[in-house]
């Protein structure tokens, strides 16, 4: 016998977790089988500081049919190319880990296993002037990737630095067109099944009741389906992922925007600035054990480019994720879910990837617990994938300046994370996984980056001798400068896809996969 479909889905909570979820199930289910509610109060705020993305979202709206000239309008979008690191692997150092790889592979070889041969042999070019990226980057370039697979030009990516509470209200407009039904009201209490616990509706301030048979807890970090009401265990990586507070603040424009995301290394965490079309979002994240709130904002306040445009958002959080994300009938999606700090511009994709796993793994009204099962473990391996590449940010450090950075560069890190650096100083090799959310490039990045140096290269690089090995070294830098300087200005790319006549798709589709966003 067919099992029983669900009907009625209730998404608490609005932001941009509740509003991508809702954007996607509208797309995605049969308006007329559905029924899509979201609830939301006014009174009640979002955490709405995230501004950097990554190339994935370039998918998420292409497979909802935005156009992708709109969002930048509506969101006030500059693009991003990458994110600089300043003063992680030693104060004065910097580098840039782009979206996108380095060089190209040369006999099935990577191409960073050259670049170690050349690097051993005295070459003292660095690993980012094989980037196309980060040489766009700091040139203040921007161009689409080639559509020609071939070339050295369609090996990047890019995403966007966005106006979150923006993206919000403009997937808001686009669900609430498509039929999902937007509720205004503060939730007072959540009724379940006196026999399987699950959640059967929630009432709000008003008396009207809401019923549901799938309930996705959109609510932030409160988790109020999740963690209040049905006590989700969270597990906890603070001693990994030791930054347990951030400061938030626009500022005025000073300059043109740069197509990349800046975060610098401070004494008990680190800034980020994103810059955005009309201002620019700053911020710091930091440990409250090692650094007063209040000079935190004295240094982020003096470390402005303008004005402050509005009052210091202070946010409070606890790195880590639940157990699991799909408890009975309930599915956490967003800060509800877990928190991983925003250094690499993650959130937005947890969100995505939750929310791609639910119309994957989407149920029957009886919630199979198969099912159930294989959401939770896809999405817990992406979640411990993703610690582990920002706690190697904080451990791949020589800084020994502050009581912070010591503890940092001494601590003790998950064996599957050392486990990676291990490989990697042994021979230069990368853990390949298929899917996820950074693949080798963005781990050489890192690597490189902050000096976790390898012992040795590929033994089959030795197939090409010095000489042709220096060659080849420079046609790839040749080839990146003169393209580069082809390439129009970010600001003028701006202004030639934002403007309101500009009618034409002139950008190549993102890769049709959640996970090949190298397009």
């Amino acid at each position: 016998m067919k099992p029983e479909s669900l009907q009625n889905i209730v998404i608490v909570g609005g932001g941009t977790a509740g509003w991508m979820t809702a954007a996607a199930l509208a797309k995605f289910l049969q308006p007329q089988q559905y029924r899509i509610t979201l609830v939301e109060s006014d009174v009640i705020g979002t955490v709405g500081v995230g501004e950097a993305t990554v190339p994935h979202i370039r998918y998420f709206n292409e497979v909802l049919g935005i156009d992708e000239n709109e969002f930048m309008k509506k969101t006030n979008a500059t693009y991003k190319l990458g994110i600089e690191f300043s003063n992680w692997g030693k104060v004065g150092d910097a580098y840039i880990h782009p979206f996108g790889i380095y060089g190209q592979s040369h006999n099935d070889i990577s191409f960073h296993h050259y670049w170690l041969k050349a690097n051993q042999g005295g070459d003292t070019t660095s690993i980012s002037d094989y980037s196309v990226g980060v040489a766009a980057a700091y040139a203040e370039k921007f161009a689409y990737p080639d559509a020609d697979t071939r070339s050295l030009f369609s090996k990047y990516s890019y995403a966007f630095h966005i106006d979150a509470s923006l993206y919000a209200r403009f997937l808001r407009e686009y669900s609430c067109a498509r039929g999902v039904m937007r509720c205004e009201g503060k939730i007072t209490a959540v009724m379940q099944h006196p026999d399987t616990g699950f959640i059967q509706s929630v009432q709000l301030d008003s008396g009207e009741i809401i019923a549901g048979d799938l309930f996705i807890d959109c609510s932030g970090f409160r988790g109020l389906l999740i963690n209040e009401t049905l006590g989700t265990a969270f597990e906890d990586w603070s001693h990994w992922l030791p930054c347990d507070r951030a400061i938030a603040v626009p500022s005025a424009k000073t300059s043109e925007p740069l197509p990349y995301t800046k975060a610098t290394a401070r004494t008990a965490g680190w800034q980020w600035r994103i810059p955005l079309q009309n201002r620019t979002g700053n911020g710091q994240v930091y440990c409250s054990y090692y650094i007063s709130d209040d000079e935190v904002a004295a240094n982020l306040l003096a470390s402005l480019d303008g004005e402050p445009l509005a009052n210091l958002n202070y946010l409070r959080f606890k790195t880590g994720r639940r157990i699991t994300s799909w408890n009975k009938n309930c599915i956490a999606i967003g800060l509800s879910s877990g928190f991983l700090e925003p250094l690499e511009s993650t959130s937005i994709y947890l969100i995505q990837i939750a929310i791609m796993k639910l119309i994957e793994f989407f149920p029957y009204a009886d919630m199979d617990a198969a099912n159930t099962d294989e959401f939770n473990r896809e999405l817990a391996m992406e979640y411990e994938r993703i610690r582990d590449f920002l706690i190697l940010h904080y451990h791949a450090t020589e800084r020994d300046d502050s009581a912070f950075w010591n503890y940092c560069r001494t601590m003790q890190i998950p064996e599957s994370l050392k486990y990676k650096m291990d490989l990697f100083r042994e021979q230069g090799h990368v853990e390949r996984y298929k899917r996820g959310m950074f693949l080798e490039p963005s781990w050489v990045a890192v690597y490189l980056g902050q000096g976790i140096a390898a012992n040795r290269y590929h033994p089959l690089v030795d197939t090409m001798d010095m000489s042709q090995l220096q060659q080849y070294l420079r046609s790839v830098r040749d080839t990146i400068a003169a393209g580069v300087r082809t390439m129009a200005s970010h600001s003028d790319s701006i202004q030639r896809d934002c403007r309101d006549d500009h009618t034409e798709k002139s950008w190549p589709p993102a890769a049709m996969s959640l996970y090949g966003v190298f397009s």
